[in-house]
């Protein structure tokens, strides 16, 4: 899935989480926590495979399932530390970005989930399995040059359509730290 498609996944499934069991609408911070769980395991896995070569892959560490719990779960104990009003703020943001990253690694796999390719998801239990091999170049350029505007672009297009209404009925979140340093001069 493409970065764009993971960010409304990611969104979709946190606005929800938010409205059903917290009762209320993302908030500043953890839109912006999300966003960047997204994100977070090409951030970590495509720059160190394809630029620095420390990585078998573009999918290998931070897309692995034993990563993302170590992650999360150092996270929450982190956070866990803090006084209790302290902690349940910053218990947020974990979830929000758990949700994230692992809406990521969940986008990653609809794919050869939904066209039979089981082998291709061994890279959810990275190290424990040999990763699958692919057919990309090593680099962000071409990857991107990959894209195929097909039938998966037309339903990551769709995803990025509604997540942008439920986002704009939400209010919009995560804008305003984004343009308050720009606006107050």
């Amino acid at each position: 899935m493409w970065p764009w498609g993971h960010l409304a996944v990611g969104y979709l499934l946190y606005s929800l989480y938010s409205h059903r069991l917290k009762n209320h609408r993302p908030t500043n911070v953890t839109a912006l926590v999300v966003a960047f769980g997204t994100q977070f395991p090409d951030l970590v896995d495509k720059p160190l495979a394809w630029t620095v070569s420390l990585l078998p892959t573009g999918r290998s560490l931070a897309h692995s399932l034993l990563t993302a719990s170590l992650v999360i779960g150092v996270a929450l104990f982190a956070v866990r530390r803090y006084r209790r009003a302290e902690a349940e703020t910053y218990t947020s943001f974990v979830v929000a970005f758990g949700i994230g990253y692992l809406s990521h690694l969940a986008a990653d796999g609809l794919y050869p989930l939904l066209g039979g390719e089981f082998a291709n998801l061994a890279y959810l239990v990275w190290p424990l399995l040999p990763l699958p091999v692919y057919d990309t170049n090593k680099s962000i350029l071409a990857h991107f040059l990959t894209f195929q505007f097909d039938t998966f672009a037309l339903f990551e297009f769709g995803l990025v359509a509604l997540a942008l209404v439920v986002w704009w009925a939400d209010g919009i979140p995560g804008v305003r730290p984004l343009i308050r340093p720009l606006t107050q001069r």
